[in-house]
């Protein structure tokens, strides 16, 4: 039987496509309180960045003409401190650098321009990675103090909302579109349990790169106590392999007293990094690399939705960016759709039909954000590496990176495993 078009055109090889070399990214781990919480931002970039180069020993680092890294929180937007880290790990000058933030997506933006400066001949190889300490950088720096007064008090109210916690915004999903509470439990147990299968089964063994940084415990007033350590860290600390609904139905509603976002179901504040190394495949075949290929990145795709209801933008823009493709939600084979919170992820399954393909585990079947953790600029790259390396595992060809973005927007990605 023939393929349909729009996905014949997607698996067809040819030289010119932006093809993926290795694909990795640094454990997830709670902010404050995980084993990462006293690692730089900049540190844990260096460790993604490092291993990229031992992933690929035989491309010569002054291969890479330009590294795209997406950044939320960070001072400076992370430019000067990434740009260090990257220096200190063994690039040489004449690879280029930038940061990226388009919140939540901005890595998974970093690869999207990559790949498009390789497209138009701007460069040949490129990494697109992102990173983030909520350790360091969160709390007054999510939302903007100094503001112009005219937007605090635009009589636009989506500009108004542009600024609305994020955690509201996700009340006003659950409240619009009828996710309970009880749904909303049910599906963080569910992400917990797959996570934590995943970890103890090895899943996330080749995506991950241990990092050795600083640790000192800290008591339940967040004051430090005992002495500094070193530690290696492995595996991602935020799963909890315990939860239940019990469980998390006696968690108080964390952002409006009658509503039924918890600590339990939504992300987790986190930190970490990833990186992925993206080149032409006719420059693959050149350096003789084409070996070392994973994936092909296909496409990406941005779309707008209000800004109070933010968490509905992966159900905008996926069906967008498919239609531009030709592809069918019968065509992918698995899908990393961001879990920001229970409230839109449930949403975002039932909008899109894909509450059935959750149920069979082509949905997050390793877990999401929930339990694993989402540090902001690090998420997209951190989703693109269990997407690529899942789908090796399971054999499967198409694969779809999505999620939510803070003011009001999804972004989208569709990759191909080789």
């Amino acid at each position: 039987m023939s393929l349909p078009r729009g996905l014949c055109a997607v698996l067809k090889k040819n030289p010119s496509d932006v093809v993926i070399l290795s694909s990795l990214r640094t454990p997830i781990c709670r902010s404050y309180r995980g084993q990462l919480k006293d690692a730089y931002p900049e540190e844990l970039l260096s460790v993604v960045l490092r291993a990229t180069l031992d992933a690929n020993p035989n491309l010569d680092p002054s291969k890479i003409d330009d590294v795209a890294v997406g950044v939320v929180l960070s001072e400076l937007g992370g430019s000067k401190a990434g740009r260090m880290a990257m220096n200190h790990v063994g690039y040489p000058n004449t690879t280029s650098f930038y940061t990226v933030n388009r919140a939540c997506s901005s890595s998974l933006q970093s690869i999207a321009l990559i790949a498009s400066q390789i497209r138009t001949d701007m460069i040949s190889v490129g990494i697109g990675a992102g990173m983030e300490s909520m350790t360091r950088n969160y709390g007054s720096k999510a939302i903007p103090v100094d503001l112009w007064p005219e937007l605090r008090d635009s009589p636009v109210q989506d500009a108004r909302d542009c600024i609305m916690p994020m955690g509201l915004t996700s009340e006003n999903v659950a409240e619009r579109y009828g996710v309970s509470r009880a749904d909303q439990d049910a599906f963080a147990v569910e992400s917990h349990r797959r996570a934590a299968k995943a970890r103890e089964d090895g899943s996330f063994a080749r995506e991950i790169v241990p990092v050795r940084t600083r640790f000192q415990e800290v008591d339940k007033q967040g004051n430090k106590v005992g002495e500094e350590q070193t530690v290696t860290v492995t595996s991602d600390d935020g799963i909890r392999a315990n939860a239940s609904v019990e469980g998390l139905a006696k968690l108080k509603p964390a952002f409006k007293p009658d509503g039924a976002s918890t600590a339990g179901n939504s992300s987790q504040v986190s930190d970490g990094a990833a990186a992925a190394l993206l080149m032409r495949r006719s420059t693959a075949t050149e350096l003789g690399l084409s070996g070392n290929i994973i994936g092909k990145f296909v496409a990406a795709g941005t779309a707008g939705c209000r800004p109070d209801e933010m968490g509905i933008g992966p159900a905008v823009v996926i069906p967008k960016l498919l239609g531009q493709l030709g592809l069918q939600n019968e065509d992918v084979d698995r899908w990393e759709i961001n879990e920001a919170f229970a409230s839109q992820s449930i949403y975002t399954l039932r909008a899109l039909g894909l509450e059935k393909a959750w149920q069979e585990g082509r949905v997050n079947p390793d877990g999401g954000a929930i339990a694993l953790g989402h540090p902001l600029g690090a998420t997209g790259a951190r989703m693109t590496s269990t997407l690529l390396h899942g789908l090796g595992r399971s054999g499967g060809e198409v694969g779809v990176v999505s999620m939510c973005v803070g003011t009001g927007m999804g972004m989208a990605g569709v990759f191909v495993r080789e």
